[in-house]
C-alpha cells in the first residue's frame, strides 16, 4: 500500500498543464470513436475486442504462461493490422466527411424555390394519401454513381410528375428520386443503407424500414438533403448529415430545404452545434432546428 501511495505521489508531482492537455486530447479521441460507432455493428466488434484483450491481458499477468504469452505477443500485431479491414465501412464514411470539408465551392446552379415548392406540393398530397416517397436533393457532393442505378429523366420539376413517379405499382415508384441543378435527374435510384441497427430519434431509438434507412445512408456518404414520406403513417421526415428529423409539417420541410440548399456546407460546419454532431449527430426537434 505504501508503494502504491508513493507511486501516486510521484505521478502528481510530475503532473503539469501539458499532461492535462494530453489526457483531454486522448479522452476526446475516445469519445469521438465511441460516438462514431454508436448504433453500428462496429460497436459490437469493438466491445468484443476490448473484452478479449482485457481478459487475455489479465490471464497473462496473473499466471506464468510463457508459451501462451509468446503466442499473444506474436499475433497482436496481426490483430492491429486487421482493424482497418474490420472497420472499413466506418473508416470510409469518416474519410468522406473529412474530404467534403476541404471541397471547393460548388459551381452547380442552386435549386430554385420553384423546385422546392413543387416537391412540397407533391409530398403534401402523398402524405395525405399514404404514398411512400424518397426524394434526394443533391448539393456539393456529386451523386453521379447513384444516378446510374436508376432511370435518367432530366426533366422539369412539377408536382404532377413527382406524384406520377411515386404512384404505387408504376415502374419508377420503387427507389429514390434525385433532384439536382434544379431538375429531376433520375428516378428509381438505389441508395446505400445506413449501417446503424437502430436510428436515434427525438423520442428514443427506433427501427425503421428500408426507405428511411436509405435516406440516412445517402446522407452519411454525401451532403445531400433527403425528404421521406412514410407509406405506413404518412409522416414526412428530412434526413441530413446522417440523422433524421421526424414528423414534420410541409411548411417546416420547405423551410429546411430552402435553408439547407441555400447555405454553404463549409460555413455550416463551423457553427457551434455542428462540432458535436459531425461524427454521429443527435436528432433535433423541428422547432429548434438551426437552418
Amino acid at each position: 500500500m505504501q508503494a502504491l501511495l508513493d507511486n501516486l505521489l510521484f505521478i502528481f508531482q510530475r503532473f503539469t498543464w501539458t499532461s492535462l492537455l494530453d489526457i483531454l486530447l486522448v479522452a476526446v479521441v475516445f469519445y469521438i470513436v465511441l460516438v462514431w460507432l454508436q448504433g453500428t455493428r462496429g460497436m459490437a466488434i469493438l466491445r468484443g475486442v476490448l473484452l478479449l484483450v482485457m481478459g487475455l491481458g489479465l490471464l497473462i499477468n496473473l499466471l506464468e504462461l510463457p508459451a501462451f504469452s509468446w503466442l499473444w505477443r506474436t499475433i497482436l500485431p496481426a490483430l492491429l493490422l486487421a482493424i482497418p479491414v474490420i472497420f472499413a465501412p466506418e473508416l470510409r464514411q469518416a474519410l468522406e466527411r473529412v474530404g467534403r470539408l476541404g471541397a471547393a465551392p460548388s459551381t452547380r446552379r442552386p435549386v430554385a424555390g420553384q423546385v422546392v415548392q413543387a416537391t412540397i406540393d407533391a409530398v403534401t398530397t402523398m402524405a395525405e394519401s399514404r404514398i411512400g416517397a424518397l426524394i434526394v436533393f443533391e448539393r456539393t457532393t456529386s451523386l453521379g454513381d447513384y444516378l446510374q442505378t436508376g432511370v435518367l429523366l432530366d426533366a422539369l420539376a412539377s408536382p404532377e410528375l413527382i406524384l406520377q413517379i411515386f404512384y404505387p405499382n408504376t415502374p419508377l415508384h420503387d427507389g429514390a428520386l434525385i433532384i439536382g441543378r434544379g431538375r429531376l435527374q433520375a428516378a428509381a435510384c438505389v441508395l446505400p443503407l445506413t449501417s446503424a441497427t437502430e436510428i436515434p430519434m427525438a423520442d428514443g431509438m427506433r427501427r425503421l424500414g428500408l426507405r428511411h434507412r436509405a435516406a440516412i445512408g445517402i446522407t452519411e456518404v454525401s451532403d445531400a438533403l433527403v425528404v421521406v414520406v412514410s407509406e405506413e403513417t404518412g409522416m414526412i421526415s428530412v434526413a441530413r448529415d446522417g440523422y433524421l428529423i421526424w414528423d414534420l409539417k410541409p411548411e417546416q420541410v420547405r423551410k429546411l430545404l430552402l435553408a439547407g440548399l441555400a447555405s454553404s456546407p463549409m460555413r455550416a460546419w463551423f457553427r457551434p452545434w455542428r462540432l458535436a454532431s459531425w461524427w454521429r449527430p443527435t436528432p433535433k426537434s423541428p422547432e429548434n432546428e438551426t437552418p
